[in-house]
Order: C-alpha cells, then sequence, then structure tokens
C-alpha cells in the first residue's frame, strides 16, 4: 500500500470522502427499480425476495458502530479502505448472480460498507484546519441524500435500456475509483485508542440490533402481533439490556455509554432518529403519489424514470445546503441549525399536505424538505464531535449514523402499515388512498417537530472545530470538556 500523502490538501480530502460517500449512498438506491422484478429475475417468491434489501439493511446496522470502533482503534482510512473494498466485493457478486443467496450475500457485503460515511467525517475532524470542518462535514452528510436522489434516475434508466446486472457493475466501478482516489489523497490520522477490540459487545450489539430490525422490517409480512414479531422485540430488549450492562463493566467497550448519555450527545442521537423518520417518510410518499394511476384522481401517472428525475433535484438541494448550515452552525452554533432544519422539514410536509395535485408541487416539496434535512445533517456530527474526545470520532459518528437508520426503518413499517390498511378500490386492486398520504406526511411533519422539540435540550455548543480545539493536519486534537 503506497504511504500516505504527509500534507493532506483539504479540498482534495475532502472531494474523495463526499465521493465515497455519495458512492455508498447510491449503493443503496440502485435496487429500487429492480425490486418488483427481482422474484422474476431470481426465481424465488416475493417474500423471499425482499431478502435482498433486508439483508442490506441489517448488515449496514452492524457494521456501522463495529468499523467505526475498529477505526478508533487501528485507523480510520484503514477502515475506510476495507469498507470500499466490501462494496466492491458485494457489486461483483450481486453482477454474476442469477439467483437469490448469491444475490443476497452480495448484498450483505454491499451493505457492511456502511460506516464510510461517519469514518470521512471522523477523518475529517483529524486532518482538516479547524476552520474547514464545519463546512465539509455538512457536505460529508449531504453526500446520504446526493447519492440517493441521484441514483434513482440513473437506475431507472439503466433498469430500463441495460441488463439490470449492470447496476451492480456501475456500483463496483464508482466503488473502485473511490478506492483508488482515497489511496491517492486521503492520508492516514495519527489518532487512535489502540487497546482491545470489545468482541462480546460487538456481538451483543450486532444480535440485539439484528432481532430489533428484523421484527420492524419483516413485521408487516410476518404480522406484528404474530409470535415471531413479538419475539423477536423482546428478544431485543433482552439482549441490548445485558450488553449495555457489560458495556458499563468492561475496560474498553464497544460503545462509551458514559459519554453517550451525556446531554448533548443523548439529544442529538434522539433528534437524529427523529430527522431519519421524517426524511424516509418523503422517499415513501412522494415516488407513489407520482406513479400511481391518473385514475385515482391522485395519482400523476408517472414513470419510473420520471419519478426519479423528479426527486433528482432534491439531492442537489441538500448539497448546496450543506454550506449554509455551517455558516449558520458558525455563527450561532450547531443546535440552532439542528432546529431550523426541524422547522423546513415540517413546513415541507404542511405543504405537501396541501400540495399534491401536479408534478412541480411535488418537485417544490421534495426541495423544502431535502433543504430541510440538509441543515440538520450538517449540524449533527458537529455536535457529536463537540461532545466527544478525538479518539473517539469514529464511533460517536458511528452511532449517530445509526440512530438516523433507526428512524428509516422505522418511518418503513408505520408508513407501510397506514399505506396497506387505509385503501382504495381501482379496477379490483387495493391501492393506497389520498387520505392514506395525507395522514404518513402529517407524521413525517410531527417527527420533524418533535426532533424540534428534543434539540431544544441540547446545551449550547460551539461548533465542533472550534469546541473540540481541533488539530491541524496530522496532529492530535485535545479533548473537549464534557458536555453534561
Amino acid at each position: 500500500m503506497p504511504a500516505s500523502p504527509a500534507a493532506p490538501r483539504p479540498n482534495a480530502v475532502v472531494a474523495v470522502l463526499a465521493l465515497a460517500g455519495i458512492v455508498v449512498a447510491l449503493m443503496q438506491t440502485l435496487v429500487i427499480p429492480i425490486i418488483p422484478e427481482l422474484p422474476k429475475l431470481l426465481d424465488a417468491s416475493a417474500s423471499d425476495a425482499a431478502w435482498a434489501v433486508t439483508a442490506t439493511l441489517l448488515a449496514s446496522a452492524v457494521a456501522t458502530p463495529v468499523v467505526g470502533r475498529l477505526g478508533d482503534m487501528f485507523g480510520k482510512r484503514r477502515m475506510l479502505l476495507l469498507s470500499l473494498v466490501l462494496l466492491i466485493a458485494g457489486s461483483a457478486v450481486c453482477g454474476l448472480s442469477d439467483t437469490l443467496v448469491p444475490m443476497v450475500a452480495g448484498r450483505a457485503l454491499q451493505g457492511l460498507s456502511a460506516a464510510v460515511i461517519p469514518l470521512g467525517i471522523s477523518i475529517m475532524r483529524d486532518e482538516l484546519p479547524a476552520e474547514r470542518l464545519a463546512g465539509a462535514t455538512a457536505v460529508m452528510s449531504a453526500s446520504l441524500g446526493v447519492g440517493g436522489a441521484l441514483g434513482l434516475p440513473t437506475a431507472a434508466l439503466i433498469a430500463d435500456k441495460l441488463d439490470w446486472h449492470m447496476l451492480f457493475w456501475l456500483s463496483g466501478a464508482l466503488g473502485a475509483v473511490s478506492l483508488v482516489l482515497v489511496l491517492a489523497l486521503v492520508p492516514e490520522s495519527a489518532v487512535r485508542t489502540g487497546g482491545r477490540f470489545d468482541v462480546l459487545g460487538g456481538i451483543g450489539m450486532a444480535a440485539g440490533l439484528m432481532c430489533l430490525l428484523l421484527a420492524i422490517s419483516k413485521g408487516g409480512d410476518w404480522g406484528w402481533t404474530g409470535g415471531t414479531t413479538l419475539g423477536l422485540f423482546a428478544a431485543a430488549v433482552v439482549i441490548l439490556l445485558v450488553w449495555g450492562w457489560w458495556e458499563l463493566r468492561t475496560p474498553q467497550p464497544l460503545v462509551d455509554l458514559r459519554t453517550t448519555a451525556r446531554r448533548q450527545v443523548l439529544f442529538t442521537n434522539l433528534a437524529s432518529i427523529s430527522i431519519g423518520f421524517s426524511m424516509f417518510a418523503m422517499s415513501l410518499v412522494l415516488p407513489q403519489l407520482l406513479q400511481l394511476p391518473e385514475a385515482t384522481g391522485y395519482g400523476l401517472g408517472r414513470s419510473l424514470l420520471t419519478t426519479g428525475l423528479v426527486m433528482a433535484p432534491s439531492g442537489l438541494v441538500m448539497m448546496a445546503f450543506a454550506p449554509v448550515s455551517a455558516k449558520v452552525s458558525k455563527s450561532r452554533g450547531p443546535k440552532v441549525t439542528l432546529m431550523i432544519g426541524a422547522l423546513i422539514v415540517a413546513a415541507g410536509y404542511g405543504l405537501n399536505i396541501v400540495l399534491m395535485s401536479e408534478v412541480w408541487h411535488l418537485v417544490l416539496v421534495s426541495c423544502v424538505i431535502s433543504a430541510g434535512i440538509g441543515f440538520a445533517y450538517g449540524a449533527m456530527p458537529s455536535l457529536i464531535m463537540g461532545a466527544v474526545p478525538a479518539s473517539e470520532t469514529a464511533a460517536a459518528n458511528s452511532l449517530n449514523t445509526l440512530m438516523r437508520s433507526l428512524g428509516t426503518s422505522t418511518a418503513s413499517a408505520i408508513a407501510g402499515v397506514i399505506l396497506a390498511q387505509m385503501t382504495i378500490d381501482l379496477g379490483g386492486f387495493a391501492v393506497p388512498s389520498e387520505s392514506s398520504f395525507k395522514v404518513v406526511m402529517a407524521l413525517g411533519a410531527g417527527a420533524a417537530l418533535l426532533a424540534f422539540a428534543i434539540a431544544s435540550f441540547i446545551p449550547r455548543h460551539r461548533p465542533a472545530g472550534s469546541a473540540a480545539g481541533t488539530a491541524p493536519a496530522g496532529g492530535v486534537a485535545p479533548e473537549p470538556a464534557s458536555v453534561r
């Protein structure tokens, strides 16, 4: 492996890490256009084919906190490179797959790359000058939305014009480009904790999260009051309680729960769950409104490709508002930025309830909501990094990313139930009613307002660059004062 550059170039580091984040988000989106066709493509039942999506969700949830901790211990760049290698390997397996088992295995490998974004944010803290940190981390956070928004039209076009395997070869090729650029331009940080990895903590967290997310993601298929679903929820509670007991007693825990319980970290993570819920509610409602037949009276009858093009500007808006978020955080503090973002998201959903009859209505709504998400996501890393030691940055950011994922998973489950229960008959088929969409929008607005209320309990704190005393590239930043 070539030696890391001694003097990092901030612009190059930010661009390469943001590209890697976009590629990972793109990977998660590329499969959406072929989900309805997966049973036929893989010669499997619909419930079995759904594991191609569920496997990625579970692998992402488990890998994010574990890889973040390993990054703090053994090198963030090293773990970032490993994550990209897993993305490339998973893409190749999927690209060669024609049956269910290798497809699920490949998607799980791809899911293991989910820690790229929190690792990238942590590398920025270690390597960038303090004055660049807030803007850079906001851009890195926004890469999640950019990749998701650009992925849908790209994937729809490829699925429509080319062989579906090309979706995964594209993902692998972009992953390889990112890998080469990281090797060439991103240095390895000297900020490490060392020590032993908490194996039992890793196993416990993985088991608890898998039980919880399986129950949330498959509860609609298995029945929310069924024995399997309730058993998984009960197992998740027991396992996570035992895991928490262990983490408080082991000298080198996977997650430092005492740090996580600090008011700034705790309320930021709780707000992240609500913001994650709000972000995904939009992703569930708007594409269906665009694609439902006009005969419903509220559907717009557009193709998947048109739907992707309508949603694409939202990712660009999210990226455009990242520097605005950084400026507000610098002048007023990231707490204020997060609260502003939550209010913008709530306003976007309020607009959606009254503006949903024209394509431009949905373009406007998606852009307003995405602007709010850009504000909120840009503030979260600053809040987290302003309250944890530099040696725990990757683990803390990874846990925050996991909280967002819990919010999106919960949104998917709850919205799925509402859209399945509140239906109308259209030519003998049940389709979601207009009221069901409005209920989901109202929940999205409510979740954003809840995030606003939670964020109000966060202590006023300067941005991470100044609060944490971030050192110049290669230096070790001093530990921030505890925020309690």
